[in-house]
């Protein structure tokens, strides 16, 4: 064979192998995007040869290495469903708040510790909504995963709800049980308000998470003053609270840690990828206390699972109680062959239930922050109570107060709604009904009032306003 018949035959086998690779691998890219084209030739190949391979059954190593591939660690898990970083680049106040953390790992590995019992849950609500999963670590900017943390402001849980925004997403709050440290409840809760948030600023994450933070009014304002003046109204451009102006690149910041934590000197130790508490149904009123010992369960773990039970007895809550899942069929089948003895030796003790009831009973405790120009008499007068009760329940020798100070306040009467409403009984009121994208500070604009005097005409209405709402507004003649 000649030299040049070689180097034809050696050409075509070349061409007819590239051919064969070319189809082998447009089969293998089954469902991948890609913005080659093929021509119509190749395309019906590339079809042929997938059809006869379609119902091969796939290798065992195949499958294994499929499964294998499933992250077996939460964390990882909530790496691949990262999705607030595209789009921002270099950014110093992001980097001012890693720095933070690289310099306190300790932080995030604490509450990544207090964490590992619920973040498993979060990510599975997160994921069922197809929200962000940065959205995870939120609880560890509000209250490091602890769900009895509880602030100055009265903001509650894992999730910091207040009190009226709580009640306003249907997390009940009596003097045995909190919602708001309901660790299934908050988190669909503070999932229902960040997706309304999110519906309310055009689809934009970090409005909503600053509205979260600041409220979705403080965040309207800032939007419709960047608007008049003809300036950027996205999250870096808007003038907000410093608390507000940290929040957002707090979570960025974290999110990028959590990333890739041994960048930042952290150590995170694995969470396993499944479920670390079950709920078991109950019908009784319960000892924490006593079941933890009857299930053999830890009596701090069982009280973290369910904190928002806050005498340690199940009452006024669910029907229910979150118990580690390796105790959840133990539990449940136990109780559900409880003979009438045994069912008395897992209640609250007669006295001390009886003692937590007279404590329920008595008055709530209130507070007051002193502003410019109070004075005791002026306070004491207004909440119907003595100055000497005042200075008693704090500890004051003498009349002195500063502005920003918080007085605790005892028995009395608050101020009622009807009362505050005195003053505007000879002002003709009016119906509005809330729509969507409303806040306290639109509606006063529109009906040119004070935000604070139509918070007042509407105690009931809850932090966030929600479409359908009615609100009463009082106008001058």
């Amino acid at each position: 064979m000649s030299s040049r018949s070689r180097r034809t035959s050696h050409s075509v086998a070349l061409t007819r192998l590239a051919q064969i690779s070319a189809l082998a691998l447009a089969a293998t890219l089954v469902g991948c995007q890609s913005t080659r084209q093929l021509d119509e030739s190749d395309s019906v190949r590339a079809h042929n040869y997938q059809a006869r391979i379609k119902h091969k059954p796939a290798p065992l190593v195949v499958k294994a290495k499929a499964q294998a591939q499933a992250p077996q660690d939460v964390w990882e898990r909530m790496r691949q469903g990262f999705a607030l970083q595209d789009g921002i680049d270099v950014n110093p106040r992001i980097e001012q708040q890693r720095l933070w953390f690289a310099s306190n790992p300790s932080f995030v590995e604490t509450a990544g510790e207090r964490g590992s019992l619920y973040l498993h849950y979060i990510v599975e609500r997160l994921e069922e909504r197809d929200m962000p999963l940065e959205l995870a670590l939120l609880p560890a900017i509000e209250s490091a995963y602890n769900p009895m943390a509880y602030s100055r402001a009265s903001a509650a849980g894992m999730w910091q709800f207040m009190p009226a925004t709580g009640r306003h997403f249907n997390l009940r709050q009596t003097s045995f049980y909190d919602g708001r440290r309901d660790v299934t409840a908050s988190t669909n809760a503070a999932l229902d308000y960040l997706n309304r948030l999110h519906d309310m600023f055009n689809g934009d994450w970090l409005l909503a998470l600053a509205a979260y933070n600041a409220g979705e009014g403080t965040v309207s304002r800032a939007i419709e003053r960047n608007e008049k003046l003809g300036l950027p109204t996205d999250y870096w451009n808007l003038p907000l609270p410093q608390e507000t102006r940290d929040y957002v690149p707090k979570l960025l910041a974290l999110s990028q840690v959590v990333n890739t934590p041994e960048a930042y000197g952290v150590n995170l130790n694995p969470i396993a990828n499944e479920p670390y508490f079950e709920a078991v149904a109950i019908n009784e009123r319960l000892d924490l206390s006593r079941v933890a010992a009857f299930a053999d369960i830890d009596e701090d773990e069982l009280i973290q699972l369910n904190p928002a039970f806050k005498k340690r007895m199940t009452v006024d809550g669910p029907k229910q109680l979150l118990v580690p899942t390796a105790k959840a069929q133990l539990l449940s089948d136990r109780m559900s062959n409880l003979k009438p003895e045994e069912l008395i030796s897992l209640q609250p003790n007669k006295a001390v239930f009886q003692a937590a009831l007279a404590e329920a009973k008595a008055p709530a405790a209130r507070s007051y922050r002193v502003k410019r120009g109070d004075n005791l008499g002026s306070i004491a007068k207004a909440n119907r109570v003595s100055v000497k009760q005042l200075q008693s329940w704090n500890g004051m020798r003498g009349n002195n107060l500063k502005v920003g100070q918080v007085l605790a306040l005892r028995g009395g009467n608050a101020p009622s709604a009807a009362g505050n409403r005195v003053a505007d009984s000879k002002q003709r009121s009016t119906q509005y009904k809330v729509r969507k994208g409303d806040s306290y500070y639109l509606v006063a604009k529109r009906f040119n009032v004070e935000m604070k005097h139509l918070k007042r005409w509407n105690p009931r209405s809850g932090h966030a306003l929600k479409p359908g709402q009615t609100l009463t507004v009082y106008l001058s003649h």
